[in-house]
């Protein structure tokens, strides 16, 4: 559940996208609107209530979901402001970099790497695993950026909203069920 709310803005996104562009009429004024910028709006009114839902539900929201809002805000600003659709295709990668930047400078500037922060509660792993696996989260984040500037700026509009979607989603996936595979060759549950 939680992964279908986190990616709840992207999934509001595609549907926004493949139906809100088009011609409207309001007080007899004729608009055409391209189904980017009415998905980008989507995107930026749904990260906000996604914020604020969780601050109301819990009193706290995740430092992800602050950073991603963020970028939305400004990278989706600029796009409906400029009417440029290249900010709104940048902000994929700029939020999986700047994860990769979080995992890194946590790892080398204090005593525990951020996944053994936010699991060490629930499993134990030996040190080397935990560098492991920060390191091939550092690497899914820079490669997922990549990807994502590939597809953005070398097929079609289209075809990057459904690759933002489903093949962003889906490395997701891969890469966790990966994860966890190898965390339970290695992992001892924590007894509480």
């Amino acid at each position: 559940m939680k992964l279908f709310f986190d990616f709840l803005p992207i999934v509001l996104f595609f549907v926004a996208y493949k139906f809100g562009g088009g011609e409207y009429t309001f007080n007899g004024i004729s608009y055409q609107l391209e189904g980017i910028y009415v998905a980008t709006a989507v995107m930026i009114v749904v990260s906000l209530l996604q914020v604020c839902i969780t601050w109301l539900l819990y009193r706290k929201v995740e430092r992800a979901h602050l950073i991603t809002l963020a970028l939305v805000l400004v990278l989706g600003g600029l796009t409906l402001w400029l009417h440029n659709p290249d900010f709104i295709k940048w902000k994929p990668t700029a939020v999986n970099w700047l994860f990769a930047l979080v995992f890194i400078g946590a790892y080398l500037f204090t005593d525990k790497s951020l996944l053994e922060r936010m699991m060490a509660d629930h499993i134990q792993l030996p040190a080397k695993v935990w560098t492991r696996l920060n390191l091939a989260w550092v690497a899914f984040f820079i490669l997922s950026g990549l990807v994502n500037l590939y597809v953005a700026f070398n097929y079609d509009e289209a075809t990057w909203v459904n690759f933002k979607l489903f093949g962003m989603l889906g490395l997701t996936i891969v890469f966790v069920v990966a994860q966890s595979i190898y965390l339970a060759k290695h992992a001892v549950e924590v007894k509480k």
